[in-house]
């Protein structure tokens, strides 16, 4: 039998039903691992008593389980959780000092629904702080390492961000999954680079309720795994209505792994042209084609599609998100939760506050959203984006008239180095180029591992689908991961690090 930390959900959830392995100890194992893996600096909180406690609760569901109760979608399966994400009674700092010490007293709807499904938290991974950054080098808690490195070279690689903490534990083998976000890109691109899967689904349909906010019209929770079927399986324990959240949608919850039929025969997959990039590496767009070429064989439809307002995009995305930013940040004053830096009055306060528990990219965002919806600006900045979104959105309507899905690559490079654009915001922005119009338009995207650059570094393929039409999107991702046939790991040349 494989090693428990190779398994993927799928298996994992065959052997604990079987009775052939157990939730405690198929926890044990990944938090020895996660325990092993301190070097990549993934977790901000490691919760190995609860997870063990949590285990222990779902062998004994099982047992019941054998005498007619019911077991969880996750039963017993052991995940790490974006530290956006507020777990009742467990440290949540969104990667930011200016939450020190926040410990919610209430549970995030999608962390419920995975504890309701029977699944095991194993900790908290690290994130650019509040999300905002492309490759996990702006959490206060420190960068956070790829476990992938370039043929013949030690030099450390970014996982890409702002979900990179979640990605690498998934691509370290020391959890099974992991909760993620994406507000331009935040799940697909670290899965990329991580060699992982990756998904945001449709804007609504995960709650967004207890999940510290970022840009609140883009922000949207999805899960890292290691294949498309675990992929599917976690969406579905994660996803679903929310009253609490205005902006969940009341539609019924698909089967999500049922999608994984195998077949896109008469299936017709868009390829937008605009998405051929001056500069792009030969790599990238060998992949691409490459890809066409199996979804081609596999007897699905390839159109020649356009997306004309895609080159609009990231300028649009770097005001909206900023201006949603500088209007949800501006609740961390110091007056009721997290870091309080004193000051002679209260205004002073808050600046002191907010000098010491903001970093340097998160200010950056704040100010430039605040001067975009500023008198005299707003209209020039702000409203025009929101216009050029509409339209981008328009884009994607009409496209799906025409076809049933979209494949484009998912970043424009593989994993660089630490350090690389950290001086560059303009060259950071532009690592999210195809991700951002899907989140713009509130679309579901997937990237999967398709193969290796010539470094030997992990590249992702990316499928869009029209709105809740995940189905759609797991079907074409599952076919394409099968003529992929990505084997690859990590060298696990951290183990034993501190």
């Amino acid at each position: 039998m494989a090693e428990p930390t190779e398994l993927g959900i799928a298996e994992a959830r065959d052997q604990l039903a079987k009775g052939t392995l157990s939730a405690r100890e198929l926890t044990e194992s990944h938090i020895a691992a996660m325990a092993d893996a301190t070097t990549l600096n993934a977790m901000v909180t490691e919760t190995p008593e609860i997870a063990l406690a949590m285990a222990d609760a779902s062998d004994a569901r099982r047992a019941k389980g054998d005498a007619g109760g019911e077991t969880g979608a996750l039963e017993g399966i052991p995940l790490a959780i974006k530290d956006l994400f507020c777990t009742k009674g467990v440290l949540t700092t969104a990667g930011s000092h200016i939450l020190d010490g926040f410990t919610p007293p209430y549970e995030s709807t999608v962390t419920a629904n995975l504890w309701q499904a029977g699944a095991v938290m194993l900790g908290k991974t690290n994130m650019d702080e509040f999300a905002m950054g492309s490759s996990n080098e702006t959490s206060y808690h420190g960068v956070v390492q790829n476990p992938w490195r370039r043929k013949g070279d030690n030099q450390t690689l970014v996982p890409g961000g702002s979900s990179g903490g979640s990605a690498v534990a998934v691509a370290g083998r020391f959890a099974m999954g992991a909760t993620a976000t994406d507000t331009g890109g935040s799940i697909r691109q670290p899965a990329a680079f991580t060699g992982t899967v990756g998904c945001k689904p449709t804007y609504g349909r995960c709650s967004r309720w207890g999940v510290v906010a970022f840009a609140s019209s883009l922000d949207q929770a999805g899960p890292i795994t290691r294949s498309v079927r675990d992929n599917a399986i976690m969406l579905g324990a994660m996803a679903g209505y929310d009253p609490k959240d205005s902006t969940s949608a009341k539609i019924a919850l698909p089967d999500f792994e049922a999608a994984l039929t195998g077949d896109v025969r008469g299936l017709k997959i868009g390829v937008p042209k605009e998405y051929v990039l001056d500069g792009m590496p030969v790599e990238i767009e060998a992949l691409w084609q490459q890809g066409i070429g199996w979804l081609r064989d596999a007897g699905a439809a390839i159109v020649d599609i356009s997306l004309p307002h895609t080159k609009y995009a990231l300028p649009a995305y770097y005001i909206v998100a900023p201006a949603e930013a500088s209007s949800n940040l501006a609740r961390y004053d110091g007056v009721r939760f997290g870091l309080r830096v004193p000051g002679e009055d209260l205004t002073e306060m808050y600046k002191n506050t907010r000098a010491a528990g903001f970093g340097a990219e998160v200010r950056r965002r704040v100010l430039i959203g605040t001067y975009v919806l500023s008198a005299g600006y707003y209209d020039a900045y702000y409203l025009k984006a929101q216009k050029v979104r509409r339209l981008i959105a328009q884009d994607f309507r009409d496209a799906y008239e025409k076809v049933d899905a979209i494949l484009t690559p998912s970043a424009p490079s593989a994993a660089f180095a630490v350090g690389d654009k950290a001086d560059d915001p303009i060259a950071m922005y532009l690592n999210d180029v195809f991700t951002v119009p899907a989140n713009l338009a509130g679309l579901p995207g997937i990237s999967i591992p398709a193969g290796l650059s010539d470094e030997g570094l992990p590249l992702g393929l990316q499928i869009l689908a029209p709105a809740f039409d995940e189905e759609t999107m797991y079907r074409v991702a599952g076919v394409l991961e099968e003529a992929a046939a990505f084997a690859k790991a990590p060298e696990q040349w951290w183990r034993g690090g501190s």
